[in-house]
């Protein structure tokens, strides 16, 4: 008896055992591919699996096992690589089989939808149609050319006759006459070899020399590639890929943010002549299918995406490309918690092909892995157009007369900037225009209703939104307790910022950028063409600003609270706050113009700082490093959070609570012990109405910490308490809220 093992999409670390359709043959059964979609019964529901394998026994009687509704693939949809890494990616974050590999397939095919046809519709004559004569409908002129068209060539695509000005009427016409038909074809095979780099620039001696140390051979090979702002990064990456696709080789690039997408395949649109795929949250779930089927199929020579991106399969990789490697945007912070950069190195170590890592703020993983010999440590200490590196100003706030968080020694270095017909940026990670509103009478503070978080005030909306649940309501005329009208906007965020520079410059354009100006299709395109036009500006935004983004005319760029980062609860919170400001500081002084960095702080004498402005950021990072190995801390210890919440107040603790006991009991070797701390309530102990507790594991080897996750995970699904609260598993944790 052959039975199909599938991995089924739900919250269950096992696979799931199936007989064949009954009308399936033995010798059809054993053809079937792992990595195929198989629709199966689940419950009430039915529901898509992948098949990982036809074995000849289960662990289940024969007469329990149902058999499965329908075959969905002729061949497999997951392809032997993608369907290994998936297993990989499962195995090492803790997480259901069948939920990681769903997450690798896009969203139609996952609920059970056919394959986009791709084959391109064109045109050709029939019998009757071959028997006219040349010069035949004289009298219809549109159907004249049309049919000489077709005399002359075989056959003819839509996009042909549109640009000789013939539409679909006219073919419509011509076919119910019975004289032409209309039939798929295959696109022509893309030879990726012949695809020529268009408009490529002269490197300097450090980016030769990086470019030389990567070899498209189909070898593994993991490079760091850490680069200063502006040092042409970028331009390495498309020599790279030019060598790359005359291999007749794909490339795969992930970038952080959808902000980056347009700017990002604009410049290599115009550099490649060759299809070019994108995967990103922003597109229809038909236009991702399409691009995910011409990277499987080879057509498109560069795929370009964000985290997601890193499963889309490919007939021949031969480069990955992670563009600023260090950014937390790269690991999912729900659901399956992947590191997409991580998992990129799995997948290049897999293929094998070579890996680039690149950043001007690399992640002290990464750094130390180059370090330590693991990556190949590539450096760009200079500007590649050579221009210089901004200098740095520390405007002490303590005493000064704020204005909307705008000191008057910042409002006069914009008023001399945009008077000199130049742009300014200035950056305040947080959005909305106040982080709190308070009654200026009885201390009244708006709180949401469901978080421990205070409201926001949104005044262009005139609404209140919490920005970790997104719960809102109308801005209040009167204080809810006093009914007093002394209502105070506290703190600052980008609208309020804005407002405050329209009504200082008011002849001067000012440009918001964050989640809430850019959540329209091609808002962030529009906005950043805007800039692109080199009028006198000032850009308002949050940390969407701050990576990626080349605007030349910026010389000056301010930073309003610099010291959110140096009080953090999270360990990280030194790393980030070095490299936001590192990253937005970059901006400034990317072309001919010089460029400076204004940086107001309450904190003038911070040691941090101090370091980030006077020292490289490879001098920060080594500065910290020491202080993670003393604290064995990642790089040099293993971490993972288990994260439980419920509604009521004591099942969280009382869950993880047992979760420790059990892994005490069960691991005696105090070599292979985790550390355990916990269970202790989240840095946020109520969110979206739940309340959340967590349990931090902390090994000094990797296969420790997996062993107890393993024990872990083994026992909390059948816990007690597992259906009456949602618990995860977060491996290699990046923001420990």
């Amino acid at each position: 008896m052959l039975i199909l093992r599938l991995a089924m999409p739900a919250p269950l670390r096992r696979s799931f055992d199936y007989l064949p359709p009954e009308n399936m043959s033995a010798d059809h059964a054993t053809q079937l591919e792992p990595g195929s979609r198989i629709m199966a019964p689940f419950g009430q529901r039915q529901l898509v699996g992948i098949l990982l394998a036809v074995v000849s026994d289960s662990d289940v009687p024969t007469a329990q096992l149902k058999p499965v509704i329908a075959i969905l693939d002729q061949t497999a949809t997951l392809t032997p690589q993608l369907l290994a890494l998936g297993l990989w990616a499962a195995s090492y974050y803790q997480h259901p089989v069948g939920d990681a590999l769903a997450n690798a397939i896009p969203t139609l095919l996952r609920k059970g939808g056919d394959p986009i046809n791709t084959r391109e519709k064109r045109w050709r004559l029939t019998t009757e149609g071959k028997g006219l004569p040349n010069g035949a409908l004289k009298r219809a002129k549109k159907q004249a050319v049309a049919l000489q068209q077709l005399q002359n060539n075989p056959s003819r695509s839509q996009s042909d006759f549109e640009q000789l000005g013939v539409n679909r009427t006219v073919l419509k016409a011509l076919a119910e006459k019975d004289l032409i038909e209309a039939f798929d074809a295959e696109k022509p095979s893309i030879d990726l070899t012949e695809v020529a780099a268009i408009g490529a620039l002269s490197l300097n001696n450090e980016q030769q020399q990086a470019l030389d140390s990567i070899t498209i051979n189909q070898q593994y090979q993991c490079s760091l590639l850490d680069g200063v702002t502006g040092s042409g990064k970028t331009e390495v990456y498309l020599q790279l890929i030019e060598k790359c696709l005359h291999a007749g080789q794909q490339t795969l690039v992930l970038i952080p943010e959808i902000g980056l997408t347009p700017q990002t395949l604009g410049r290599f649109q115009q550099r490649f002549n060759c299809p070019i795929a994108l995967l990103h949250s922003g597109l229809t779930d038909r236009e991702r299918l399409l691009a995910w089927q011409q990277a499987k199929t080879g057509e498109a020579g560069i795929i370009i995406g964000t985290r997601s991106a890193v499963f889309t399969p490919t007939l021949q990789l031969g480069l990955i490309i992670i563009d600023e490697e260090h950014d937390s945007s790269y690991k999912q912070q729900d659901g399956f918690r992947y590191s997409a950069r991580d998992v990129a190195i799995k997948r290049a170590a897999m293929a094998p092909c070579p890996i680039l890592l690149g950043s001007a703020t690399p992640s002290l993983e990464t750094l130390n892995n180059a370090m330590q010999g693991r990556y190949q440590h590539l450096k760009l200490v200079k500007r590649a157009t050579g221009a210089q590196q901004p200098t740095f100003q520390i405007v002490d706030v303590r005493h000064a007369s704020m204005e909307d968080g705008l000191s008057p020694t910042l409002m006069s270095a914009i008023d001399k900037e945009i008077l000199n017909g130049n742009q300014v940026l200035v950056f305040i990670n947080r959005r909305g225009f106040s982080p709190m509103l308070m009654c200026h009478d009885c201390g009244y503070v708006a709180q949401c209703q469901h978080c421990d978080a205070r409201m926001t005030v949104h005044f262009q909306q005139r609404s209140l939104r919490c920005h970790h649940c997104e719960s809102q309501q109308s801005l209040p005329h009167q204080c809810p307790d006093c009914n007093s009208r002394q209502l105070d906007f506290r703190g600052t965020g980008t609208e309020r910022t804005e407002h405050a520079l329209k009504k200082q410059f008011p002849d001067t354009s000012v440009v918001r950028i964050d989640r809430d100006t850019t959540s329209r299709k091609h808002a962030m395109e529009n906005l950043v063409a805007d800039v692109h036009r080199g009028e006198p500006c000032i850009l308002v935004g949050t940390q969407m600003l701050a990576k990626g983004h080349h605007f030349p005319d910026v010389t000056l760029v301010a930073v309003l609270d610099a010291d959110g980062g140096l009080f953090s609860a999270d360990f990280r919170g030194p790393e980030k706050m070095g490299q936001l400001l590192i990253q937005v500081a970059g901006r400034a002084g990317r072309a001919s113009k010089p460029g400076r960095v204004v940086i107001q702080t309450h904190q003038p004498e911070h040691p941090l700082i101090n370091a980030l402005t006077q020292r490289s950021y490879g001098q920060y990072a080594e500065q910290l490093l020491p202080e993670r190995e003393l604290s064995h801390l990642p790089p040099f210890g293993f971490l993972a959070i288990v994260r439980a919440e419920a509604k009521n107040t004591e099942h969280p603790e009382q869950f993880l609570r047992d979760l420790r006991i059990y892994i005490e009991a069960n691991i005696t070797d105090t070599d292979a012990a985790p550390q355990i701390l916990g269970p202790l309530p989240a840095p946020m102990a109520r969110r979206a109405g739940y309340f959340r507790a967590q349990l931090v594991l902390r090994a000094n080897k990797r296969r420790d910490l997996h062993r107890a996750l393993q024990l872990l995970t083994a026992i909390a699904d059948q816990h007690r308490l597992g259906s009456k609260l949602r618990w995860s598993v977060d491996v290699d944790p990046v923001d420990m809220f």
